[in-house]
């Protein structure tokens, strides 16, 4: 995958909280008495092994006016008698940079990304909260096909013990910990339904896929809708968008309503494939690296559908989600409905370190195809529809009313549809003028 040339040396680059896996290669070779040093300190060499990472990568090469070279001295002229103390020694450092995205992920951190981003989980497949009213843990979603379905647990379900465990006062995170274990494994819920006695359930842990797209034909007037929710780009996101939209088609739908709302974003390799499946030619982002080089990803041909399209934005729409609402809105490929988005145009490498942790590394800066530079400002819908607080708590208590004509932002993509107003967005792509130089970190 070099959807990046000048990015190659990565497996996936990222964008928001999405990650990628890479190897690490020192900047340069070690001295003999500091390979010794190192050798006879681990945490220290962990504490080096991300300052490298860094001084190779960082999009910014001043490094937000910082000496980089005087921060490794002064990281390795100091002794950690454990890892916790050179985690918190390399948050200091990177905090210099003053860039939020540039974190380091301790082993606990890094594994629930990773599981995040996989769109994977091992489990036995249920969403639970803590009852506001009955400060109960009860399961509020089964995942289709997993071993809480085949089980027979149901939304509205009780958990009263895991492995004999009493879950009076535990949390949610605290369960889940529980709930969790390797594939293959057993676990047992005691669960309690409405009309019946408390009883026992034992499930089988699976590896579970997460659903990320969800999608339904509705009939809107004499049009039928193909509405399409996407959560976040994770690796599976793009293969269930494909399914998504050839089902669809199959259902000879009219038009198509894509909801990228609180979408915080996700993998580069999702976020360009799904592009592709709406977008037949053209650019679909466009980045600068810390040399100033522009490198383009283009659309291939590929599109899976040519009928019209309405996406849903907001202002936790973030990252991938606004590449993808960028890259459809600069070449009049749909018609962005919503509130401003969020505003983040930068891209991460995520690296897996000799410990088990983690570190995110911004590397490069993105525009949209027209050379829009949407950091710190987000992209502006072609239509735009703030919801107040009111409709924003009635949408919160009756989530079923989302993607529904009780949803202001919805029925405004249906009226675009309805009233077939599409050709009145449509604007000249102009030729992007994006600077070459060097972007520095205060213009981030």
């Amino acid at each position: 995958m070099q959807y990046i040339k000048r990015l190659s040396s990565l497996q996936l680059a990222l964008f928001g909280g999405a990650i990628a896996t890479t190897s690490f290669l020192a900047l340069s070779p070690w001295c003999g008495s500091v390979r010794a040093a190192l050798m006879q300190n681990s945490p220290k060499a962990l504490v080096d092994e991300v300052w490298q990472l860094v001084a190779r990568e960082y999009v910014d090469g001043t490094f937000n006016k910082t000496d980089w070279q005087a921060t490794r001295q002064d990281l390795l002229s100091r002794e950690y008698t454990n890892r916790e103390q050179a985690y918190a020694a390399v948050r200091v450092a990177l905090a210099k940079l003053n860039d939020p995205y540039t974190r380091f992920l301790d082993p606990k951190q890094y594994e629930a990304l990773t599981s995040q981003t996989s769109g994977e989980v091992t489990g036995v497949g249920i969403r639970m909260e803590l009852n506001k009213q009955t400060k109960r843990l009860t399961v509020v979603e089964t995942i289709q096909n997993s071993p809480a379905v085949k089980a027979g647990v149901k939304a509205g379900d009780k958990i009263v013990a895991i492995d004999g465990k009493p879950t009076q006062q535990m949390d949610v995170q605290a369960a889940s910990s529980l709930i969790r274990g390797k594939a293959g494994t057993p676990v047992t819920l005691k669960i309690e339904r409405q009309g019946k006695s408390a009883f026992d359930l034992k499930l089988t842990r699976a590896k579970i896929e997460l659903p990320t797209v969800t999608y339904t034909l509705k009939r809107e007037g004499n049009k039928r809708v193909g509405y399409i929710s996407l959560r976040e780009f994770s690796a599976h996101a793009s293969e269930q968008m494909q399914k998504a939209i050839q089902d669809l088609n199959r259902q000879n739908v009219n038009a198509f309503v894509l909801d990228l709302r609180d979408n915080p974003g996700g993998l580069l390799q999702a976020g360009v494939e799904i592009s592709r499946m709406w977008l037949n030619k053209g650019s679909i982002v466009k980045t600068v690296d810390r040399q100033g080089a522009s490198q383009e990803i283009p659309a291939n041909q590929t599109a899976l559908t040519q009928r019209p399209l309405v996406v849903l934005v907001n202002g936790n729409s973030a990252s991938a989600s606004e590449i993808l609402a960028g890259a459809l809105q600069d070449h009049q490929r749909a018609v962005v409905v919503g509130s401003q988005t969020f505003g983040k145009a930068l891209v991460q490498s995520v690296h897996s370190l000799s410990d088990g942790s983690g570190l995110a590394v911004t590397v490069a800066h993105y525009y949209t195809p027209k050379g829009t530079d949407i950091s710190h400002k987000g992209i502006t819908p072609d239509i735009k529809i703030d919801l107040n607080d009111a409709q924003k708590r009635q949408l919160a208590a009756n989530p079923s009313s989302i993607g529904t004509r009780q949803d202001p932002q919805y029925a405004r993509a249906i009226s675009v549809i309805t009233n077939n107003s599409f050709a009145q967005f449509k604007k000249p792509l102009k030729k992007p003028q994006i600077s070459r130089r060097v972007v520095e970190r205060n213009q981030l």
